[in-house]
């Protein structure tokens, strides 16, 4: 979230900030919210100044043999407009941290404004494109196979479900276990977090209370957990309510988990195959870093799920998102999208995000400072697909297919996979 103090004494910059994202700000609100969380914390502190004259009062009776029993009777009405003051204030702060939880993030200046995708930056392009005549796409090559059943995921769930059968399933499983290995190498450390959170994880990344509709929702005793929509949210939730000696960073984190997503509101958008599913493979990559750190861990961070593609030999570009095209939490974004022949056009495959502190700020997630005197603060967070499997899956079938309907294998995956062709 962001700092209250932005909205006390910046609140023009921050209206300019959420403006060039197309995000209103309600301000009448805020100040009325702001208004009674002042006059309560104000009231408050008349009511205690009060009461310690009241006690210095009492103390000065006694000492003098006087009797004190008037003021005290007083102070006793005192502590009980306290409590109803304390109560107060806890539910004035309570109703400004919910209004503050549902303002996005403000872009980094270096983004571009824009409205929505049509604003997005080209920043590179990697990779020759493919010279395939009638291109067929991931959906017809995969069923032609029979490695890839929809008919039947839909007889056991329903819509965007699928089946992967024989070297379906193996190429699945290569993937993950080669972008496990690459991004380990690399310095992540290797994470296998729980695939049901609670509300405070989800909180804590911002998915909550916004994008609740989007989220699988399982009761669970008295309350209820959550089904992971990315490993962004166990992950960046280890560290929550800590903190971190800033010896220990940057602290990386790798993981490969399934991840759930209800895709409310897509209706109508990439019905067909993998592309868009309730259930997919992603493994994330989940930076923790000091602010001074976190520009530089973007471009890093990002490097590495660009290896993927160059060794899996994916032609791919990264776009710069602009003001309007960020997720809710981002301060900067870059996506990367992998070529699919079918569609003669990039489509996203991985999305490389730098949170600054919001996140930082609603999970708790702090670190002490090399510096013995400064004070714990918060750390900045950043996170990418390093990659969405489900989508690479895709990406080599169409990219490798073949004239006489084989697939060719990336020479980097054949000894995951065991054979450079699926026939």
């Amino acid at each position: 979230m962001l700092d209250p103090q932005l909205l006390r004494h910046a609140l023009e910059a921050v209206k300019a900030g959420l403006g060039s994202r197309g995000a209103a700000f309600d301000e009448a609100t805020f100040q009325t919210l702001e208004s009674e969380r002042r006059r309560v914390i104000q009231e408050s502190e008349r009511l205690k100044a009060a009461r310690n004259k009241a006690a210095e009062e009492v103390a000065k009776l006694k000492r003098a043999g006087e009797s004190a029993e008037a003021i005290i009777a007083a102070q006793r009405e005192l502590g009980e407009e306290l409590k109803a003051l304390e109560q107060a204030e806890r539910e004035a702060e309570a109703a400004f941290r919910a209004f503050v939880s549902l303002i996005p993030n403000l872009p980094d200046a270096s983004v571009p404004v824009g409205a929505g995708d049509e604003g997005n930056v080209e920043i590179k392009r990697w990779g020759q494109l493919p010279t395939i005549e009638k291109p067929l796409d991931h959906v017809d090559l995969g069923v032609k196979l029979g490695i890839l059943d929809l008919d039947r995921a839909a007889k056991l769930s329903g819509a965007r479900f699928s089946v992967l059968l024989g070297w379906g399933a193996k190429l699945e499983r290569a993937l993950a276990t080669f972008m496990l290995d690459r991004q380990s190498a690399a310095g992540y450390i290797e994470v296998i977090p729980p695939y049901l959170v609670n509300a405070e994880s989800l909180y804590g990344t911002g998915q909550l209370p916004k994008f609740e509709p989007d989220l699988f929702k399982i009761p669970h005793g008295e309350s209820h957990l959550y089904l992971i929509p990315t490993a962004e949210v166990p992950v960046t939730n280890l560290y929550r309510d800590e903190v971190l000696p800033f010896e220990q960073l940057p602290l990386r984190h790798c993981a490969l988990t399934p991840c759930f997503r209800s895709e409310a509101g897509s209706h109508g958008r990439d019905t067909k195959g993998l592309i868009r599913q309730h259930q997919f493979h992603k493994v994330e990559l989940v930076a923790f870093v000091a602010p001074e750190q976190a520009e530089a861990e973007l471009e890093r961070l990002t490097g590495h799920a660009e290896a993927i593609l160059e060794e899996l030999e994916l032609p791919y570009r990264r776009v710069l998102l602009c003001t309007g095209d960020m997720g809710f939490s981002s301060r900067k974004t870059y996506d990367l999208e992998v070529w699919l022949p079918s569609q003669g056009t990039y489509r996203e495959i991985s999305s490389c995000s730098w949170f600054g502190d919001f996140q930082g700020r609603r999970a708790n997630l702090k670190y002490k400072p090399a510096d013995p005197k400064a004070k714990a603060a918060f750390l900045h967070t950043l996170n990418g697909s390093g990659l969405a499997v489900g989508r690479t899956w895709v990406a080599i079938l169409e990219n490798g297919q073949q004239p006489d309907g084989s697939i060719r294998i990336p020479k980097a995956l054949v000894p995951y996979l065991g054979t450079d062709t699926l026939r």
